[in-house]
């Protein structure tokens, strides 16, 4: 590991090495550690690969012995993004053959997605409101603010807005403990018994790769019957969320999330700054008019050769297999082809992604994927007879140890949070999650 924080500019291969060996060795652990359920009365906590992974990284990612460099960081952060697309093409391959078993499921994909939109704006906004946290709130509860979410915010306010403020404070919390926090809310919700498996599925359509793998593994380990069409619904529904989800977003829940919040503030008597309006003294006006810009560390860019980039699918690819064949006990020449087809979908969507940067890369490798495997297509039958022994769970495990490895690039961040403004990302994340899947139980039901 590396022996500073202060990391050169420059990324040597020594800092690849580091990456690829400790993304591995965090991956091979966590395998090994397995799964493991713990009753809770009439609720149940599921542990399984992806929270030993996210936990064990995260500890390498923030300790101070032989901490993680910001070169090490920019190099995970590379493998990360392959690792978490690899994730989503398996996925994809899932939809494929289960698409005749959803054809009826278009009522409760498009209500899961009303509840993605308003879930968050109507429970957590006068929640936000509540603890004070001014009009931070209006960023930190319009959506889960994700990555596009960001760069709507940066550029729609300003990096030193409090609308900003809370959309980055979200968008923090869920990239360093969203995949966490879903898995054990979605393992806790699917052992009480009371909401469909399948429209917890729906439900996990966050719109985030990483929380929705988290979710789908947790309730695969509860419904082990059903998790193939569990991790298919999901992927379908989080497909549906990042097509039209960040224009719903930007053009119905926001202009919604800014009226409420006016509504709020006034019945609570809170101004912008949060404070209550008959209590404020000039001094604590102007202690919380202060601007605080919330950054993470500056890693240095990683320069990705043509040659690098080949390497970086080969080792990803490598090291998601090696976790499928460890989880599994099997291993067979068709893994090795699967996989290979799986990171040339991945390029296929990244290329796409450039040409076309309005969509993100997600939506096209869940579509390629998605097709290449339907039943319609003649390569429907020969993409699932490739995939059939890979575990889709397994797969996307290196991308949620790589996601720990680069906590210490946001440990800063993180400390001058607010406890209220996490509590406020918990509840966002919890009511996106809940009204959605509230509303697929009642979609199927129809």
């Amino acid at each position: 590991m590396d022996q500073g924080t202060e990391a050169p500019a420059k990324i040597t291969r020594a800092h690849w090495a580091t990456s690829i060996a400790l993304a591995t060795a965090v991956s091979v652990v966590a395998v090994l550690i397995g799964k493991h359920k713990f009753d809770l009365g009439p609720a149940a906590i599921a542990l399984f690969p992806i929270i030993w992974a996210v936990l064990i990284g995260a500890a390498i990612g923030v300790q101070r012995w032989r901490p993680v460099s910001g070169a090490t960081r920019a190099v995970s952060t590379v493998l990360l993004e392959i690792s978490i697309l690899l994730f989503l093409a398996k996925l994809g391959t899932e939809i494929g053959p289960s698409l005749a078993k959803f054809q009826n499921l278009g009522p409760a994909i498009l209500l899961q997605e009303i509840g993605h939109i308003f879930g968050t704006v109507v429970i957590a906004l006068p929640v936000a409101v509540v603890l004070g946290i001014g009009r931070a709130s209006i960023g930190a509860t319009w959506s889960i603010d994700r990555e596009s979410y960001l760069a709507f915010a940066i550029e729609r306010f300003g990096v030193r807005s409090p609308e900003y403020r809370g959309v980055f404070s979200v968008w923090l919390v869920g990239t360093v403990f969203g995949a966490l926090y879903i898995s054990l809310l979605a393992g806790f919700t699917g052992s009480l018994g009371i909401l469909h498996p399948l429209a917890l599925a729906l439900g996990l359509g966050l719109g985030s790769g990483s929380m929705m793998l988290g979710g789908v593994g947790a309730l695969s380990l509860l419904y082990p019957d059903q998790a193939a069409e569990i991790a298919a619904l999901a992927a379908l529904s989080n497909l549906v969320t990042n097509i039209v989800g960040f224009y719903s977003g930007v053009f119905l829940a926001l202009p919604l999330c800014r009226r409420l919040y006016s509504f709020w503030s006034r019945l609570f008597g809170r101004d912008d700054n949060g404070q209550r309006v008959h209590a404020k003294t000039k001094e604590t006006a102007a202690e919380s008019a202060e601007e605080t810009v919330l950054e993470v560390a500056h890693d240095p860019v990683a320069r990705v050769t043509p040659l690098v980039e080949l390497l970086s699918y080969l080792v990803v690819g490598a090291v998601g297999l090696l976790s499928s064949a460890l989880g599994t006990w099997s291993f067979r020449v068709e893994d090795v082809i699967g996989v290979v087809v799986l990171l040339v979908i991945v390029r296929i969507a990244v290329a796409l992604g450039k040409l076309l940067p309005m969509i993100p890369g997600s939506v096209f490798v869940l579509g390629i994927g998605t097709l290449l495997s339907a039943n319609f297509l003649p390569t429907g039958a020969w993409i699932s007879h490739l995939m059939e022994n890979l575990d889709v769970m397994l797969i996307g495990l290196p991308g949620l140890a790589l996601i720990g490895l680069t906590l210490g690039r946001d440990a800063q961040a993180l400390k001058q949070l607010s406890w209220k403004v996490v509590l406020v990302a918990l509840v966002t994340y919890t009511s996106s999650f809940l009204a959605a899947a509230a509303l697929g139980q009642f979609a199927l039901h129809l």
